[in-house]
């Protein structure tokens, strides 16, 4: 090209000084404007009224810092070693220090999530799609799918940044290796967002990207479609067996020790704390010498305020689900969940017991932890301007 032509690209790029430059000078300050372009890209998201333009920035800014501490994980200049039986090669960046991708890189992927293709977007889709339909890759033995569970977590951050706007604190006090329990309060009505966004919390918040892998009620492993799903994106069933292997092998186990009564919460009792359960969760974090994360949650109670509960509908589902535990129902009026601004405070942990504990031990153990997030809940709200 010209210098003319390359000066008329400089003054499309707003290049100040470009009527002195010379060619060369030209060419490095286009590709230079082309680098920051790519580097800082428009506000991306869900764009909702009533959403001010400065959580829209907020959200951009954090989904650029995302992006950039992801990037540190891949090294996109290498390819993963793995081959198929048929001599097809895997394509992938490796991870940084290893000769192997996310999905060919042993157990560790299991607990640690990053992009697979470098980044998150639907950019990374197609590649995605291969690896899945080809089956080039074995899940873990509760079923999590690393590709089915990076989908998920590229289309919650929708929810997460722009919808919901979740801020968090005290991330610094979970674990960022080796097993631990992460016990939260419970809300919902409907469905279980506080699950998918304290998940979302340590992927995206966290020094290093750690799986939280929820357990859940037994209706969310009883649905034929929903229950696929639910295993693939990284949840395991709710009973103490399945708990205390996923702490042997060093994961973090999300709870919500309220369990279906904290879920199916009226608005008149929201963010009051129930029991958490006969302290089911204390015991096994102490069997396993793991440490205990308490985990305050403010907004997953509002999103769908439950302004009745049918004893009623209870039985109808118990009906279809016999195994189902539940007395109550909620029935929330909005179908659509509130914009409601969402708050996470991970507290200190509490370090397993040197000790034996018979169940007197457990059960105050488990007290204090209720308080500590009630204290904390009451805290929160006391310091909240709007709930949007």
């Amino acid at each position: 090209m010209t210098v003319a032509e390359l000066r008329k690209l400089a003054a499309a790029a707003d290049i100040r000084g470009r009527s002195s430059m010379r060619k060369a000078e030209l060419v490095d300050a286009l590709v230079a404007a082309e680098n920051a372009t790519d580097a800082s890209p428009g506000p991306t998201g869900i764009i909702l009224p009533g959403v001010s333009e400065e959580d829209r920035q907020n959200a951009h800014s954090r989904r650029d810092r995302l992006r950039h501490r992801l990037e540190q994980f891949t090294d996109s200049s290498i390819h993963c070693i793995w081959t198929s039986v048929e001599g097809h090669p895997c394509g992938l960046p490796v991870r940084v220090g290893t000769t192997t991708c996310g999905l060919h890189g042993g157990r560790e992927i299991h607990d640690i999530a990053f992009p697979l293709t470098g980044h998150l977007g639907f950019g990374s889709w197609p590649t995605l799609w291969r690896h899945l339909t080809l089956a080039t890759y074995d899940i873990d033995a509760f079923g999590l799918d690393p590709v089915v569970a990076e989908m998920a977590w590229h289309l919650l951050n929708g929810l997460y940044f722009d919808y919901f706007r979740v801020e968090v604190e005290g991330i610094e006090h979970v674990p960022m290796d080796g097993g631990a329990i992460l016990a939260a309060n419970h809300g919902g009505a409907a469905l279980p967002y506080d699950a998918a966004m304290l998940a979302l919390s340590v992927l995206n918040e966290a020094e290093v990207p750690r799986r939280v892998r929820v357990i859940g009620t037994e209706i969310f492993n009883m649905l034929p479609a929903v229950s696929h799903l639910y295993r693939k994106v990284g949840a395991a069933y709710a009973s103490r067996e399945d708990a205390r292997e996923l702490l042997d092998r060093g994961h973090l186990v999300g709870v919500f020790p309220e369990g279906e009564r904290g879920f199916m919460k009226p608005v008149w009792e929201a963010y009051r704390v129930g029991r958490l359960g006969r302290g089911g969760f204390t015991e096994v974090a102490a069997e396993a010498g793991v440490p205990i994360v308490p985990v305050a949650i403010i907004g997953s109670e509002e999103v769908h305020p439950a302004v009745m509960v049918s004893s009623k509908l209870a039985r109808l589902v118990r009906m279809f689900f016999p195994e189902q535990r539940v007395d109550e129902i909620a029935v929330a009026l909005n179908p659509i969940p509130l914009p409601i601004r969402w708050r996470i405070r991970f507290l200190p942990p509490v370090p397993p017991p040197a000790d034996p504990m018979d169940a007197l031990d457990l059960l105050e153990r488990t007290a204090d932890i209720r308080q500590s997030i009630q204290r904390n809940l009451d805290d929160m709200l006391a310091s909240r301007r709007t709930a949007f």
